[in-house]
């Protein structure tokens, strides 16, 4: 690297300096590329080398959305911060840095390569969110428990890494202790762990390395367990119906009721309300699982409809391409004949056929617009007109003869029922109208795209022709 390049003092991460960056980065087509510096797009590039610039701190790179690879080692940065816009980055260099604590990755999610090497890291930590790491460099650092390297079994897919000169090297020969505790690890400190290695590692740590195992079975069994109950009420929650599959609407008529406990002592009431809870119980499960149905239904709908909207925008697009496509070669051949004529009236006759044929144009491209506009419209007041089935309401509407099975029912009850169905139809109502605001919304959104582009170009054309006269 010449020293043009190599900067002494301690420097900012500003835009000068990335764009001086990208600019070096295509030097060997610059003239071609990158005329100026105004022209360099942040967000198309790809790889960034910003080593040996004695750069303090990370900053300015919100721009680099497309950013994969990303050089920064060898600088004076003391804090891991300023990714967050880097979603893309899989490559990460921050070695000879004065790096004190890993964080400041929660946003790299793909990230598979990252180097931390000769930093004052004393722990491994904050990288969960980590998932695709293949290759973790964080030699010549401050480590001082091996215990902490057992953090990185977490990441299935490590192939390999380096911990060379960092103190924990002093408790003896630690590539058992990784082989046994890494059975998948490929490299360690840049050397292929061996079979041999491998297999005493395996035999020396046999029992410890079980326990773990089924520790960290039985955690991984309890986290699929809760995902599987989030999935659940979540699935719950998206069809209205959340908590109706068992007593607790019961339930919650009665804990509010101050007479509740008094009514119980009185002959024959405990087995009255035995008989009203599995009433209302096979009620309740009634209404459960036509809610679900409900919402399947209503998700095959809206997917449904997505699907003729994509078809309905893509057909009308194809039919725009093909009149575009026939307009322009007509449109070609008329230009080239109108450059051929010396007539000034003939001419002029000549450019107002083609303005003629621009109008008829736009006119026909604001028809198909306005047509798919005028379907996207039909289809969102039909939704509006549909409600909920009559048995789902008749469940709701019979709520008296309920209360009725219960000669000491309290007001409190009537409540508490009148509650749990405003939930569920409001939330009906409020989901199919934000629906389709949202589905109007974009419509509203592309069709003001089409129309300004329409214009746009419909100008040009008669801009080139006024060229002509």
């Amino acid at each position: 690297m010449s020293s043009e390049y190599i900067i002494s003092e301690p420097t900012s991460m500003d835009k000068e300096i990335l764009q001086h960056a990208v600019q070096e980065q295509f030097k060997p087509d610059h003239i071609l590329r990158f005329p100026d510096a105004s022209q360099i797009h942040f967000n198309e590039v790809q790889k960034l080398r910003l080593e040996y610039k004695n750069i303090l701190r990370i900053d300015h790179l919100w721009d680099f959305s497309s950013l994969s690879k990303l050089e920064l080692n060898n600088n004076a940065i003391e804090k891991i911060q300023g990714l967050d816009h880097l979603i893309n980055l899989t490559w990460l260099n921050l070695s000879f840095n004065q790096i004190e604590k890993i964080e400041g990755l929660e946003c790299v999610q793909k990230l598979e390569v990252l180097n931390l090497s000769n930093n004052k890291i004393s722990v491994i930590e904050n990288m969960d969110t980590l998932e695709n790491l293949t290759h973790f460099f964080i030699s010549n650092n401050l480590i001082g428990q091996l215990d902490n390297v057992l953090y990185l079994r977490k990441f299935k897919n490590l192939a390999a890494f380096n911990l060379f000169g960092n103190p924990f090297l002093n408790e003896g020969d630690y590539r058992f202790f990784i082989a046994g505790y890494f059975p998948k690890l490929m490299f360690l400190d840049s050397r292929i762990l061996d079979q041999k290695t491998r297999k005493e590692a395996s035999i020396k740590y046999h029992y410890v390395l079980e326990k773990m195992r089924l520790e960290e079975l039985e955690l991984h069994q309890a986290d699929e367990a809760r995902q599987r109950h989030e999935a659940e009420l979540k699935l719950h929650r998206d069809a209205f119906v959340e908590f109706l599959n068992g007593s607790y609407l019961f339930r919650t008529m009665f804990k509010d009721d101050p007479k509740a406990q008094t009514l119980h002592c009185a002959p024959g009431v405990d087995s009255l309300i035995q008989r009203f809870e599995h009433q209302m119980g096979e009620l309740c499960t009634q209404l459960f699982e036509r809610g679900l149905d409900e919402h399947k239904r209503r998700e095959t709908e809206v997917k449904s409809f997505f699907s003729c909207q994509e078809k309905a925008v893509t057909d009308c697009q194809e039919k725009a391409s093909q009149m575009l496509a026939k307009f322009n070669h007509e449109h070609k051949e008329r230009t080239e004949e109108l450059q051929q004529l010396s007539d000034p009236e003939v001419r002029k006759v000549k450019i107002d056929h083609c303005n003629g044929e621009i109008n008829r144009l736009c006119k026909n491209l604001m028809t198909l617009e306005f047509q798919l506009v005028s379907e996207m419209e039909t289809v969102a007041r039909d939704a509006r007109k549909e409600d909920l089935p009559d048995d789902v309401i008749m469940l709701f509407e019979d709520r008296d003869a309920v209360i009725d099975a219960l000669a000491t029912a309290h007001n409190n009850h009537l409540l508490k029922i009148n509650d749990r169905e405003t939930q569920l139809t409001t939330g009906i109502s409020a989901w199919k109208e934000a629906l389709i605001k949202g589905i109007r919304d974009e419509e509203l959104k592309r069709n003001r795209m089409n129309i300004s582009d329409i214009h746009r170009y419909v100008d040009n054309l008669r801009e080139q022709l006024e060229e002509l006269i």
